[in-house]
């Protein structure tokens, strides 16, 4: 029965066009109406934008309702899973994401970018690759039939991991000691993206299960749930690209250049973590998640940092803006991947 509930409609099915047409919605929407819809851009508390805020919590929600937490403590028994996911993210993605962004933009760009904005592309490109994805992979979790309960705990270790070495090793990469973490930002994000949305589903869950049953909460409400999470999505998509509609317009070489070393590094990532997981011989259920976790980012912790490291105009963080704008439609073409390698 489980199986039949998330089998993709048709909706989902043709998620990729709706997908390419909310980002041509939104570069229309910023580029025609930009002053109409930069208010909203501005709507921020602790640098976590919060209309993107409120989509990103109505997407992780429907996945929330779902976690057991009494079977959380059988995790530990299943450690695999979750080593792969930290040596992963600490002690590959970082430097993997440093030497791809060494490569593209001052050897393979050199004839189109200095030297001294290539060194700021790459700084915006670390501070995407040092710091993995704390929201939206419940979203590619869920689509992609996902252990909510373990990608929870692979989640809440890594943003533990984040407090103690994301300074550390951007510093090491920058070649920098002052970096400057805004914590507000960061335990902000935590909050708003994992407790309360799990909160939320945690009581939500008890309630509904203790009046209606166990059977209609996961064959009725749950299913009908679901669409709020992909119209969240899609939404997010036309507000990101509606925010930075004149920059890609204006901009289109340098949106694509950049794009290409974040886009081979998202799937390089994935590809390695996915046959990691296949020959720790995980299940399904723990090892796309762990390949999602890895192949996304923290993009709004990116974009703070770059801003207070090397300004709102700066090339570092117009790389962090890239990554916020192709991650939605390459980690969709990888949800698609990974429902297609189900095993």
């Amino acid at each position: 029965m489980e199986k039949q509930i998330k089998q993709i409609g048709f909706f989902e099915k043709y998620l990729t066009l709706w997908v390419a047409i909310c980002i041509l919605v939104g570069i229309g929407i910023g580029h025609f109406a930009g002053d109409s819809v930069s208010f909203l851009s501005k709507l921020e508390l602790f640098g976590v934008n919060l209309p993107v805020a409120i989509l990103i919590w109505l997407m992780i929600y429907p996945m929330m309702l779902q976690i057991d937490f009494s079977s959380i403590k059988n995790v530990g028994k299943r450690p695999k899973g979750l080593l792969l996911t930290l040596v992963v993210n600490w002690l590959i993605k970082p430097f993997t994401m440093a030497f791809f962004a060494w490569i593209f933009f001052t050897k393979i760009y050199a004839a189109f970018i200095t030297p001294e904005l290539a060194g700021e592309y790459i700084a915006g490109a670390i501070l995407l690759g040092a710091a993995p994805c704390t929201a939206m992979v419940f979203v590619w979790s869920y689509l992609t039939d996902g252990d909510p309960n373990y990608t929870l705990v692979q989640v809440s270790v890594n943003d533990l991991i984040i407090l103690v070495a994301f300074v550390p090793i951007v510093g090491l990469l920058l070649g920098i000691t002052d970096v400057q973490i805004p914590y507000d930002t960061l335990i902000a994000s935590v909050i708003t993206f994992v407790v309360v949305p799990l909160l939320a589903g945690y009581i939500t869950n008890k309630i509904l299960i203790q009046k209606k049953g166990d059977d209609w909460f996961k064959n009725i409400f749950l299913p009908k749930l679901k669409p709020v999470s992909i119209i969240a999505l899609l939404t997010t998509l036309v507000l990101l690209f509606a925010f930075q509609g004149n920059n890609i317009i204006e901009k289109p070489l340098i949106i694509l250049l950049v794009a290409v070393p974040l886009i081979i590094q998202t799937y390089f990532i994935f590809f390695i973590t996915w046959f990691g997981g296949r020959k720790l011989k995980l299940p399904h259920a723990i090892c796309s998640p762990a390949s999602m976790i890895g192949a996304s980012n923290f993009f709004e912790l990116a974009v703070a940092v770059a801003i207070a490291l090397f300004g709102l105009q700066s090339p570092a963080a117009l790389v962090t803006v890239v990554g916020v704008l192709v991650e939605v439609p390459v980690m969709l073409s990888l949800v698609k991947l990974a429902n297609k390698w189900k095993y």
